[in-house]
């Protein structure tokens, strides 16, 4: 079994906490993983143009930068509220037009739902959730492995970021 996945996000988002969660469910399963940063991807090993099976992103222009890289029948799993810290951000509604050209695109508004369920730093747990029916991946491995990365900092935010897992998962399997 073998899956190709970019995670693409602005700094401070939670991309790394989802390729940690990732990168132990899938080492758990024996699953042989090899992560980048997705600087310069040609030049860092990662796939040609058109070879990604999935994009995670946190952020939807980020997810767009990264079209041309996954497959035409490639799973788009985006935020759909932008992280705006550039002058010249796209206009919103050309942007959300562009999400709607994808094939298999689950674009949700990860920000309101992780604020709705007491954490808005979650969000990243939202669109994790979102991606986990595609991920080749136990859920269940998946929440221990979200167990495991947030046991530091107490039972409240495990709990708060299982329960954003579980909404991004429920909004994908609607979709």
């Amino acid at each position: 079994m073998k899956i190709d996945i970019i995670l693409a996000g602005v700094g401070g988002q939670g991309i790394l906490s989802i390729a940690t969660i990732v990168g132990a469910a899938a080492i758990k399963r024996g699953m042989y993983m090899k992560q980048a940063e997705v600087h310069g991807m040609s030049q860092r090993g990662g796939d040609p143009l058109g070879k990604a099976d999935m994009i995670i992103s946190v952020e939807p222009m980020e997810s767009l930068r990264y079209l041309p890289w996954l497959k035409k029948d490639g799973w788009l799993i985006t935020n759909d509220q932008p992280f705006v810290n550039i002058p010249n951000y796209p206009d919103f509604d050309a942007l959300k037009a562009e999400l709607a050209k994808v094939q298999n695109c689950v674009a949700i508004n990860a920000d309101q739902i992780a604020k709705d369920l007491g954490s808005a730093r979650s969000s990243n747990m939202v669109i994790l959730g979102a991606a986990s029916p595609y991920l080749q991946l136990p859920f269940e491995e998946i929440e221990n492995a979200v167990r495991e990365n947030f046991a530091r900092k107490g039972e409240e935010v495990v709990n708060v970021n299982l329960a954003c897992l579980k909404a991004g998962r429920e909004l994908a399997e609607k979709k």
